[in-house]
């Protein structure tokens, strides 16, 4: 609907100091003129009214005013929350009632921003309402927004800093709440306050849960006194352990760190009195699992010039105890030297890969081939300690493509690739 409008506009020639200013002298002009009785005082009167309106150059517009429509925002909260219970439901029939509603106003117009929804890849960072509204308003002028609806569960995570009077300035426009779910609702959850992200093996790692309540779990609002609850853990899938924690209250739990990596550590506290879901019930903790010191076996074979590369490196390093053996002289070596002669040592074999490997957190063969040294069933037992979680490194030369590599003994279930048996010398 287009509305007319008619103003009279001036456009000065002369400031409008200078104006009044010549108006005042021909105030008094006239004025002299009176008092004298002059002829003609009518025509200089005009005279000096038509130089005032010619000097003030009046202008006579008329406007032609479409006005434009306002706008209406509503915000739907589509977060993983909203699909507890009715809950979704629920904001999709209020959205429809908005819908209905606010259609019936001819100058508004509606607009609806889904906000929440997990987007695959993205990290979880919370419910953000506001955000999705700023982006909303970016191209509506303030003296439009009628309002903003916001359908939501009440957990949003960007909410401006500040009062309501603060966070009415931040929308420039009314705000209001459209709460789903259903009054006195009530959760259980369990919190994990305070996990370290690694631990020595050997020790007991202190872990901080906390079991709460939500006031709402009870009738009347307030929360009623739950004093214990049962929580159970289990350490990488093993056998579960069950305690009795208290409520709201910060809990310290001692979890025994026995090995090296990642030591997966599984929580779940039993159903409160009434739950909305199950799935806060339970937390999940990774903790890496770091040694004081590092058991290194290193075993040397064929010579070659880096040899003494890794016994330098590993014993730099004061937190690595290195037992380093070097075969000098295989079994097959049949050179004629009196056995006297020889101030050599017995290699092992039984002590370091039978009883004593598991000791070992890392096992590295340095150009060692098939000897004849180490026997097939200690090689078996080091790939079955590598399944175990051991860790095993063999620093190759040629002879990996040969006969004599170890790809053809029981290391190889746990070798990443297979030699093709092709060497190539550049």
């Amino acid at each position: 609907m287009n509305v007319g409008a008619i103003t009279l506009a001036f456009a000065p020639l002369l400031p409008w100091a200078a104006i009044a200013l010549l108006g005042g002298v021909c105030v008094v002009v006239l004025g002299f003129g009176i008092l004298r009785r002059a002829r003609g005082l009518l025509w200089r009167t005009i005279a000096c009214a038509i130089l005032l309106a010619a000097l003030a150059n009046p202008s006579v517009i008329e406007e032609q005013r479409s006005p434009q429509r306002d706008v209406a925002i509503v915000v739907v909260d589509e977060s993983p929350s909203q699909r507890i219970s009715d809950r979704q439901q629920a904001t999709e029939t209020a959205l429809a009632a908005l819908k209905d509603r606010l259609a019936r106003e001819h100058d508004l117009d509606l607009r609806v921003v889904r906000a929440g929804k997990p987007q695959p890849g993205a990290g979880d960072d919370g419910t953000k309402l506001f955000t999705a509204l700023d982006r909303a308003m970016s191209d509506v002028p303030r003296q439009r927004l009628a309002g903003v609806v916001m359908i939501t569960d009440g957990q949003v995570h960007d909410v401006p800093a500040g009062d309501a009077a603060r966070l009415g300035e931040a929308v420039g426009a009314p705000l209001h709440v459209l709460l789903s779910g259903r009054p006195n609702e009530g959760d259980r959850r369990l919190v994990v306050s305070q996990a370290p992200s690694f631990g020595l093996v050997g020790k007991e790692m202190p872990l901080t849960i906390r079991v709460e309540d939500l006031p709402e779990t009870s009738s009347g609002g307030a929360a009623a006194p739950r004093n214990r609850a049962g929580l159970t853990w289990r350490k990488d899938g093993g056998a579960p352990h069950q305690i009795a924690v208290s409520v709201d209250r910060d809990v310290k739990l001692a979890v025994p760190i026995d090995h090296g990596g990642p030591n997966v550590i599984e929580l779940e506290v039993e159903p409160g009195p009434q739950e909305l879901t199950l799935a806060n019930n339970r937390a999940v903790v990774v903790v890496n699992g770091v040694r004081d010191r590092l058991r290194v076996l290193l075993v040397s074979g064929e010579p070659h010039a880096g040899e003494r590369v890794w016994r330098n490196i590993l014993k730099s390093d004061p937190s690595v105890d290195l037992v380093h053996f070097t075969i000098l002289r295989p079994p097959e070596k049949q050179d004629g030297t009196p056995i006297r002669e020889l101030s050599l040592i017995a290699f092992p074999t039984a002590e370091l890969f039978d009883r004593k490997l598991d000791e070992f957190d890392l096992i590295i063969f340095d150009r060692y081939n098939r000897l004849g040294v180490i026997p097939q069933a200690y090689l078996d037992n080091v790939a079955r300690y590598v399944r175990n979680g051991g860790a095993f490194l063999e620093a190759a030369g040629p002879s990996f493509g040969t006969p004599l590599s170890l790809s053809r003994t029981p290391l190889a279930s746990i070798l990443p690739t297979e030699p093709t048996g092709d060497v190539f010398e550049e």
